[in-house]
């Protein structure tokens, strides 16, 4: 399917990228806290017609340089952007820090009709880097929401010192965010993201092996408060995937010389094709357009 591609540098930097015929589904994507924009999925999503807009959501222009009280309102102007290019149907597609977004997203925005959350987590974590202010510390909130911060968790720092590779070589922070949780067991409750009072439908990928953080435990954490609530939900999981499953058609993930993700280039790619036809499915609804 032959598709157009359209630079953003305003309000935010990006690329929209829209089937040649035209799509009435738009997909806001997100990375995660590699900040980059999309690009290679949202051609991917317009190669099977859909209008997709992939942002740089941090570290941009006029944006905190790190992933520090980022307004949720981001997210929700720029489905504005997807309703005012002709999008009838809404949804969000992100991937771990995204992921996160695009679920605090879909509680609070009623126009989103599909969420699908790759990697993800079931809490609000604190910030990753520093805010518009330069500063890092203390602990602040990843999000805002008109103005006010959304709980969140903070890390324990205790971690750090005793558990990276002395010899300097990737890093798997999972421990260091489970640890948190039983440190900080008292404020797990109001970070919860209540996934149930979304009006969405929710699909979630995740893999058992994933070394950044325990997404299988939170997307089964997540799909358990939509099953209680009588609410929709796909969870989609391989046990010896990674934090970045591929979805077919997408290029390798690169190694990384910092983190440490888990899985292995096969299992990742298997999740991501076991999960593809469930991603199209609902982000294009009833009456969507065969795949090419």
């Amino acid at each position: 399917m032959d598709v157009v591609e359209r630079e953003l540098t305003y309000p935010w930097e990006g690329v929209v990228v829209t089937p040649a015929h035209g799509s009435d589904v738009g997909v806001l994507v997100l990375a995660g806290s590699s900040g980059r924009v999309e690009r290679e999925r949202a051609h991917l999503l317009a190669r099977h017609g859909m209008t997709a807009l992939s942002i740089r959501w941090f570290g941009g222009p006029g944006q905190p340089p790190g992933i520090c009280e980022i307004p949720l309102e981001t997210f929700t102007e720029a489905l504005d952007l997807l309703r005012a290019g002709g999008a009838r149907r809404l949804g969000i597609l992100g991937t771990s820090k995204g992921a996160e977004a695009a679920l605090l997203t879909a509680v609070r925005e009623p126009r989103v009709d599909v969420a699908v959350a790759v990697s993800p987590t079931s809490r609000v974590w604190c910030n990753i880097g520093p805010g518009s202010d330069g500063e890092q510390f203390p602990p602040r909130s990843s999000w805002t929401w008109r103005g006010q911060a959304v709980p969140f968790v903070p890390m324990d720092d205790t971690w750090t010192s005793a558990s990276r590779d002395p010899a300097g070589g990737p890093v798997a922070v999972r421990g260091w965010y489970e640890l948190s949780e039983r440190t900080f067991a008292a404020l797990l409750p109001p970070a919860e993201i209540p996934v149930e009072k979304a009006r969405a439908d929710l699909l979630l990928i995740a893999g058992g092996d994933d070394e950044m953080w325990p997404s299988l435990p939170y997307a089964e954490h997540l799909a358990g408060r939509r099953r209680s609530a009588g609410a929709p939900v796909r969870l989609i999981s391989r046990q010896d995937a990674g934090h970045r499953p591929r979805f077919p058609g997408e290029s390798p993930a690169p190694a990384s010389p910092r983190f440490r993700y888990g899985g292995t280039a096969e299992a990742d790619a298997l999740l991501g094709t076991a999960a593809w036809p469930h991603v199209v499915d609902l982000l294009r609804g009833a009456g969507g357009e065969a795949s090419p």
